[in-house]
């Protein structure tokens, strides 16, 4: 019989590659819960209509990519793609607009996009993100990219370069779309077939467009830069963002051909970048969704909000640091002899549990210079031993791995030990 093996675009995440993930996990817990950011857990699966409503029909995301299926009910249901529809979904369908009508949520998990498999893009791939919803003033988006900001720096990313844009308004975004439309016409039969198909349904899409020729015309003499048209609530708006970025030693670069993948964008854009992926640069990025809700059915509902691919980042880190950094090594080693020594043992787990101090129990039949070799392999500190003779006297064999020291203690001696020598290597 063949053997089962996983599908395209998909990894297993185990040992000793798990140990970055919590690093990065835990990092982004701490940080959203220190700025008072609840997490929020929505479906893997969501009504297609959701995210062809909130993403936008002409995007690659709803055109190519989105995992899509009739349930036997004869829904059509989407394999979630992104995580701000489907949180802004939940905050309207609560009626939080009405109730608490400001909120910051933050999330993390899985979600799913048909792309070509590539090294740090997968079809199951996980994102973190932030929204803020029912803020419009520039600080709140300011924010956010902090958030993005110190989690870079405290999971240890270098040269991580902040772009940002405006897309600007109602007012002011209709002019440069016309401007922007004559311009691609006037070079229309010059781009690809997917910016062609685009110059009438969805003419920035084609700035998003990777292809080198298209590239060269968008760069041209006479293409439209967006800053151009902004109204004057729009510049104020990214003058105050940038002089509160500047304000905390965050230094962004305007990037007027910045609009990312998704239409409910407006006002702020923008992506973190790195050199150190090669073409696949960014690491992360958002922006002001403030039509998102009148896309869901309920108007004028501002909001901003990041999201970050975390198989980018591991890779990004992965170059940087060794995986086995981020391994938490149990503090002790505990070896039971036989059965009896077992049951000490285990019970004594709940005990080293309850005070917090990390343990591994091995249940090898093996010899003791096995389990003596095996607890120095993971950089154990300490080995317990119990057999029928501890068992039946109450007490442990305690041996220091690294001074060599054993001796033969009580329950009460052996936690108090222990204790004092963990506080002792956290405290280093």
């Amino acid at each position: 019989m063949e053997k089962i093996t996983l599908p395209k675009g998909t990894k297993d995440i185990g040992d000793p590659e798990i140990y970055i993930w919590y690093h990065v996990e835990n990092i982004v817990r701490q940080i959203a819960t220190s700025y008072q950011y609840t997490e929020i857990r929505t479906p893997l699966f969501e009504h297609t209509e959701l995210f062809a409503r909130s993403v936008g029909e002409e995007t690659d995301i709803v055109q190519k990519e989105m995992y899509t299926f009739v349930d036997k009910g004869g829904r059509s249901i989407t394999l979630r793609p992104e995580g701000t529809a489907p949180v802004m979904r939940s905050y309207l369908e609560q009626n939080l607009h009405i109730n608490n009508p400001r909120m910051k949520y933050f999330y993390m998990g899985p979600m799913f996009r048909y792309e070509r498999p590539q090294a740090g893009r997968m079809r199951q791939f996980h994102q973190f993100g932030f929204e803020a919803i029912g803020f419009q003033s520039p600080a709140s988006d300011a924010e956010v990219i902090l958030l993005a900001d110190r989690i870079y720096q405290k999971i240890g990313l270098k040269n991580v370069q902040l772009e940002v844009n405006s897309l600007g308004c109602k007012k002011c975004k209709p002019p440069y779309l016309e401007a922007l439309k004559n311009f691609l016409h006037s070079a229309a039969t010059q781009f690809c077939k997917n910016c062609s198909n685009r110059l009438e349904t969805n003419p920035l899409r084609v700035l998003d467009c990777k292809n080198e020729s298209c590239q060269e015309i968008l760069h041209s003499e006479g293409f439209p830069i967006i800053q151009n048209f902004l109204c004057e609530e729009c510049i104020t708006h990214q003058n105050h963002l940038i002089q509160i970025l500047e304000a905390v030693n965050i230094h962004p670069v305007i990037n007027p051909y910045l609009v990312r993948g998704l239409d409910h964008y407006i006002k702020t854009t923008f992506e973190m970048k790195t050199e150190e992926l090669g073409a696949q640069n960014a690491i992360g990025g958002g922006g002001r969704y403030d039509n998102l809700s009148d896309a869901l059915g309920v108007k004028g509902i501002p909001g901003v909000g990041f999201a970050a691919g975390m198989e980018r980042i591991i890779l990004l880190l992965q170059k940087q640091v060794d995986s086995h950094t981020f391994y938490q090594k149990p503090f002790t080693y505990l070896s039971p002899l036989d059965l009896p020594g077992e049951e000490t043992l285990l019970q004594l787990t709940i005990i080293l549990d309850e005070k917090s101090i990390p343990f591994y129990m091995d249940f090898s039949d093996k010899s003791l210079k096995y389990h003596f070799k095996n607890a120095q392999r993971m950089e154990a500190k300490f080995i317990v031993i119990a057999g029928e003779n501890e068992y039946r006297s109450r007490t442990y064999t305690l041996k220091n791995l690294q001074s060599g020291e054993q001796k033969v203690v009580s329950q009460e001696t052996l936690i108090g030990d222990l204790l004092e020598a963990y506080q002792n290597v956290k405290n280093a």
